[in-house]
């Protein structure tokens, strides 16, 4: 193993592994005219990010979770008649505590959140009431549970919270962290989480749906009888893309299902009159990444499930105290609210524009939502109010700028129809000058670049001159589920020609060098990166973070295998063709692109042999290559000592291919 001289002197600080056949030294001279890059990852570090937003149902008061300038996250509440802010929390004004999770009750006077305030690393559920600022009082500690703590919601006669629970666990869940390394019998236990209540005045938390069953997502019944559950039995890391909808006596604990859906669903959300249960329904390929059509599904399991079909991908729904549906929807680029009354299903926007919006929160009996809002231009804020007419709340990241110049809405055609991306460009461009180009795919397939503050080499890359296409070929969220499934059984094909073209408009379009252009991608963009160099020689050097080489080995080294399914139509077994066929690993002599090859070590989603096979290969066909390993991470690289050292190298990596 040799490791730069740059890579050594890291090495104590960040236990970074290079396992390389040509030495890439990090330390190279960059044009006068950019940034460092520290300085620029530095603008991004300073951006405090919000997390949540909650609104009382009355719409007179909205709260928040940020991230915290010393650490740590922290919540905020806003009066919005008056404009009063306070900050809530169970520990002290210097804390750094996490605290999130947070919820009204049904009267609007009282905030549930989780915080670890009195323990780290374990969170505990706590209350505090609103009241004049000269009578606040401190918040009220509810539960002493030993686990992992989610997702407080109060019960319609605001007498009980539920939440979600692993007892026992110290790890937080999801696919994204480090898996707990492998010890004994493998795949004899495994976390469940259930659905626990415990009284608004605090007591024994009591664990209500069945064990052996995971819940990802949850809603009281209006009667408070019951709940809507989306639950899958074992493990929930494996298995979510078999999820279904049940309902769940919130007493007794037994359980029915309500619908097996033919794909994946999310958000499970009881209509006001008890009729109905919503849900968002569509091709997923990650837990929490949401996109899909809205289906209404009847709640005492009489009649068929009704779908309203989206033109766009729905991410959020939120019911009114009148009946009528808002849903966030992704569409075309542009991030949209659309009310939808189930007895007509007439679909109505409220407001949309080239931004986007997460944290979505209605309130049931006013005419005011709240949301993180932010663009490419904009970092992102919370903004409350009527719909169209919010403004914004928090102004924490008014002075940090855009190190990059102006980012444009593209539009192609392909034989699947018009695709939509994105084309970020360095400041001050010079239109007779011409730039290289860095594509950069998104992970997923089921997601989408959206007009988001850039983070990472979206960023860091136009603050060196670079231009970025960020396409959203079929797959993607954002041009109706028909388009997101459009890519099953056929990974590598439609959605490579759809980036293609993507090229060719960017070329036309902005000053792009042709024989200069790169691709990037991390997870389904590492794999769509590692088969676009086995496809084609244009891309002249690319970067592939915990991309698949091998579906057939990826198969049964991952500890997800069941999101594949859906998207090859069978198991590796049953049908190994249609895996080969999408292999890079099956056109791997073809290869000629220097490619840089990133990992986390404790990747259950795409593990480690993935990137040392892609690496092996290339080495030993000759083509520069490197392969960087960082300890203890899981599919998320979180370290902020690691995620500097991959910007550093990937910028190393182009300027030595691309300039």
């Amino acid at each position: 193993m040799r490791i730069s001289r740059f890579a050594a002197s890291l090495l104590a600080v960040v236990a970074v592994c290079v396992v390389s056949g040509a030495v890439l030294p990090l330390a190279q001279s960059a044009p006068s005219a950019r940034p460092s890059i520290d300085r620029v990852l530095d603008n991004l570090d300073k951006v405090r990010v919000p997390r949540e937003t909650a609104l009382s149902p009355d719409g007179l008061h909205v709260a928040w979770v940020i991230d915290m300038a010393a650490g740590g996250t922290g919540i905020y509440v806003r009066d919005l008649p008056s404009g009063t802010v306070r900050r809530v929390t169970a520990g002290a004004p210097t804390s750094n505590a996490r605290e999130r999770g947070i919820a009204w009750s049904p009267d609007g006077k009282t905030l549930a959140f989780l915080s670890d305030a009195a323990k780290k690393i374990q969170l505990q559920l706590y209350a505090w009431t609103y009241a004049a600022p000269a009578a606040a009082a401190a918040p009220r500690k509810l539960t002493t549970a030993a686990g992992q703590l989610a997702h407080p919601v109060w019960s319609p006669d605001g007498k009980r919270i539920a939440v979600l629970y692993v007892a026992g666990s110290t790890q937080e869940t999801g696919a994204l962290v480090a898996y707990k390394p492998d010890a004994g019998v493998v795949g004899s236990t495994y976390d469940e989480q259930r659905i626990a209540v415990v009284d608004a005045v605090g007591g024994a938390l009591k664990e209500v749906s069945p064990a052996n069953m995971f819940v990802y997502d949850y809603d009281w019944s209006p009667d408070g009888t019951s709940f809507a559950a989306e639950v899958v039995p074992g493990s929930g890391t494996d298995n979510y893309w078999t999820a279904e909808l049940y309902v769940v006596n919130a007493t007794t604990g037994s359980v029915r299902s309500l619908w097996k859906p033919p794909f994946q669903i999310a958000w499970p959300r009881w209509s006001p009159d008890g009729s109905s249960i919503a849900v968002i329904h569509g091709l997923m390929s990650d837990e929490g990444s949401n996109g899909g059509d809205v289906v209404m599904v009847p709640a005492v399991g009489k009649g068929e499930a009704v779908n309203f079909a989206m033109a766009g991908s729905a991410r959020s729904l939120s019911w009114k105290a009148d009946g009528a549906l808002i849903v966030d929807e992704y569409i075309d680029g542009k991030s949209a609210l659309v009310s939808i009354p189930p007895s007509t299903g007439q679909q109505t926007t409220l407001t949309s524009s080239l931004e986007n919006y997460t944290g979505i929160s209605v309130a049931t009996r006013a005419n005011v939502v709240s949301a993180i809002v932010q663009s490419f231009n904009a970092a992102p804020d919370v903004y409350a109010g009527a719909p169209g007419k919010w403004t914004n709340q928090t102004n924490v990241n008014s002075a940090i700028t855009p190190m990059w110049g102006e980012v444009k809405s593209l539009h192609w055609k392909t034989d699947i129809g018009q695709v939509q991306g994105w084309l970020s460009c360095p400041a001050g461009i010079v239109p007779a000058q011409k730039y290289p180009m860095v594509v950069a795919i998104h992970g997923g397939p089921s997601s989408a670049a959206t007009a988001a503050w850039p983070a990472r080499w979206s960023a860091v890359l136009p603050s060196q001159g670079y231009c970025v296409l960020m396409p959203n070929p079929r797959g993607s969220y954002g041009s109706g589920e028909k388009f997101t499934q459009a890519n099953i059984k056929d990974f590598g094909y439609g959605d490579l020609k759809d980036i293609l073209a993507g090229v060719d408009a960017a070329i036309a379009q902005a000053p792009v060098d042709p024989n200069r252009v790169g691709v990037i991608g991390w997870s389904y963009g590492g794999y769509m990166t590692m088969w676009a160099v086995t496809q084609t020689s244009r891309f002249k050097a690319a970067v592939a973070g915990a991309g698949i080489v091998s579906w057939q080995s990826y198969y049964g080294q991952n500890k997800i295998d069941q999101w594949m399914i859906p998207f090859f139509g069978a198991s590796v077994y049953d049908d190994p063709d249609v895996y080969a066929r999408s292999s890079p690993i099956t056109f791997i002599k073809k290869v000629k692109t220097p490619t840089l090859v990133l990992h986390g070590d404790r990747d259950s989603e795409v593990p480690t042999p993935q990137g040392y096979e892609f690496w092996h290969a290339l080495k030993a066909l000759g083509v520069p290559t490197e392969l960087v390993i960082y300890p203890n991470e899981g599919h998320a690289i979180s370290l902020p000592e690691h995620v500097h050292d991959i910007e550093k190298r990937l910028v190393a990596w182009f300027d030595k291919y691309l300039r």
